[in-house]
């Protein structure tokens, strides 16, 4: 959730940090700070708010070293204050740490080092970590012991950076349930919660495992393991991730610039994979698991969010084509069920960043289990492509807002080339095969259509609340676009199944209480133009997504958005793009910060 970086080298630490901060701004935070190492002197920066503002104040007081740690801090223990912003330091000022994560022992901690005399100045959980390193420390009389010594007292989830003015020469981390990774290139050595801010720098990466710390100087590092102080080693791997510089270029913000990155991410998603003109589906990320794969009679879906909504798409994608049961949980809450699966049981787990605490919890419930594991991530290298047995990879490239969007896409779509791949019979989908490659340029066509959504969106955005309905493959796009508009614009708005609404939802509906309805052409048409003839007979005004724009769903509604007709299951592809434009241009209208909305962050690193 919270950004780290960490540099040790021949440069001026502070460009590293503030360049590696502001790369990983997309994660979302609410305060920022660095701390460098001169020699034996450590300058300290920390603001509340963004790192354009520690720039600025880095200008004024520049931080000279070569040894350095940042952080961008999402608050979880104390409120959003300069005290409570990383990095943080003992009472003495000797031993500076930043952390992700939540240290759950940490009151227990706290009270053992105040009967020691300790003074705090912060509420946060990561205090007490330099302070009980610093009572170690005069224990021991030693850094690495009493770092190590440390760690064997932390219960919770952490990746931890620290230096200090006792060892200058070297930065000590450690990793548990929160990732963490180290670059290694002439010039130094990088650190990096994960690997977009050291990419530019170098593509030799050497990730931490649970239970493991690392020791790092100027031109080397030391793995260790935290509980048995064994010597681990590891070398580096060539990490191919495609790094752009994702500039804004002439749209005021990433979301309307991803939004806009739609159909040219379904052609990626798809590029290599898909050959419409022989009709073949080939997923070289899956090969090595297919025999097994011919075994499975279950597949449960793990997902959080945005992609939890992309797995019931897929729920519906799987079983249709595929022949397979799938059932979708909340990672959040797979964790802690008691429940019986089987060998002949897959669990695919769906996540962005890869990174999510929530489905990594859940992903490891099952370790050891013998149960096969599959991913659908957007970031090679990152926990759940590492933890995963096989998986398919999004290539989505770089997706800087934290309301996602391209993501949502990419996922459905590999959704549907997973289902196509593993279908006995994928050949009687050549039709399906053939509209999926021509299926970007029909959702450019919707693009045509932008302006008149936006009009739509700022007439409708003094609403209160909203209502979003579909059946079948639109009941997920009703849920995404509900997450969407409050996300960002801060609307209150809730998706159901259309059916529901007379089982509770439609008490809700007045005047003022709008509809965004989903009715594209299905086997349920009828069923969908009911449900909106009850909320119309209430009064309520409705905004309806059609295919057919002289159908009776058109007719019954307030406002209406047109889209290109396409087969049911390529439906979530382009029917989410008119809720994303709708989203955003009611947030834009209302001034929000759309890119850093509120209270969110983008890789969700603790439960």
């Amino acid at each position: 959730m919270c950004g780290i970086v960490g540099y040790i080298g021949k440069k001026q630490a502070k460009d590293y940090l503030l360049d590696g901060l502001e790369s990983m701004e997309y994660r979302g935070y609410d305060s920022t700070g660095i701390a460098v190492l001169d020699k034996k002197s450590i300058n300290l920066a920390k603001v509340v708010g963004r790192v354009e503002h520690l720039r600025k104040a880095e200008r004024e007081n520049p931080s000279k070293g070569h040894a350095g740690i940042g952080h961008t801090r999402w608050a979880t223990h104390g409120g959003v204050t300069k005290n409570n912003s990383h990095p943080h330091h003992d009472q003495n000022k000797e031993f500076y740490v930043i952390h992700n994560g939540i240290i759950e022992n940490y009151q227990e901690i706290k009270a053992y080092l105040t009967k020691q005399g300790v003074k705090f100045y912060g509420d946060t959980d990561t205090e007490v970590i330099p302070n009980l390193i610093s009572e170690l420390y005069k224990e021991h009389g030693d850094v690495q012991k009493a770092f190590k010594a440390a760690l064997k007292s932390l219960r919770g989830a952490y990746a931890i950076v620290m230096i200090t003015s006792h060892d200058p020469g070297n930065i000590y981390a450690a990793k548990f349930s929160s990732p963490l990774a180290i670059g290694v290139a002439e010039d130094g050595m990088y650190i990096g919660s994960d690997a977009m801010p050291i990419l530019p720098h170098t593509k030799q990466v050497v990730f931490l495992e649970d239970n493991e710390g690392a020791v790092v100087s100027c031109n080397s590092y030391e793995l260790f393991h935290i509980k048995t102080d064994k010597s681990i080693k590891r070398p580096t791997e060539l990490l191919e991730i495609e790094h752009e510089a994702a500039e804004k270029g002439d749209y005021p913000d990433f979301m309307i610039k991803e939004i806009h990155e739609v159909p040219q991410t379904i052609r990626a998603t798809m590029l290599g994979r898909l050959r419409a003109d022989e009709g073949i589906v080939k997923l070289g990320g899956l090969e090595e698991v297919r025999d097994q794969l011919d075994y499975i009679d279950r597949i449960v879906v793990l997902a959080c969010g945005t992609s939890y909504y992309a797995g019931l798409v897929g729920e519906y994608l799987l079983e249709e084509i595929s022949n397979i049961p799938v059932e979708v949980q909340q990672a959040s809450e797979f964790r802690y069920r008691q429940e019986p699966l089987s060998r002949s049981t897959a669990v695919l787990v769906v996540s962005q960043s890869g990174e999510t605490a929530d489905t990594i919890a859940a992903l490891k419930k099952i370790e050891g289990s013998g149960i096969l594991t599959l991913g659908i991530v957007n970031a090679p290298g990152s926990t759940l492509a590492r933890m995963t047995d096989a998986g398919v990879y999004c290539h989505a490239g770089p997706e800087k807002a934290v309301a996602s969007t391209k993501a949502f896409v990419a996922q459905v779509t590999v959704f549907l080339l997973i289902a196509l791949h593993l279908s006995k019979n994928y050949r009687n989908f050549d039709k399906l095969i053939a509209e999926l490659d021509s299926l970007p340029q029909k959702i450019e066509e919707v693009f045509a259509q932008e302006e008149k959504i936006r009009k739509l969106a700022e007439k409708y955005s003094t609403a209160n609340d909203f209502l979003y309905i579909g059946r079948r493959y639109a009941y997920p796009l009703a849920l995404e676009g509900a997450l969407k508009l409050k996300e960002i614009s801060y609307i209150h708005a809730e998706g159901f199944a259309g059916g529901e609404m007379k089982h509770g939802p439609l008490a809700l509906i007045d005047k003022n209480f709008p509809t965004f309805a989903f009715a594209l052409s299905n086997d349920l048409d009828e069923k969908l133009v009911s449900n909106m003839q009850e909320i119309h007979a209430r009064d309520g005004k409705i905004v309806v997504v059609v295919d057919e724009g002289k159908s009776e769903a058109a007719k019954l509604s307030e406002d209406t958005i047109v889209i290109p007709k396409v087969s049911e299951q390529l439906q979530p592809l382009i029917g989410v793009v008119p809720a994303f434009l709708f989203a955003y241009y009611a947030a834009k209208r209302l001034g929000r910060d759309i890119d850093k909305p509120r209270n969110l962050a983008k890789s969700v690193t603790v439960e």
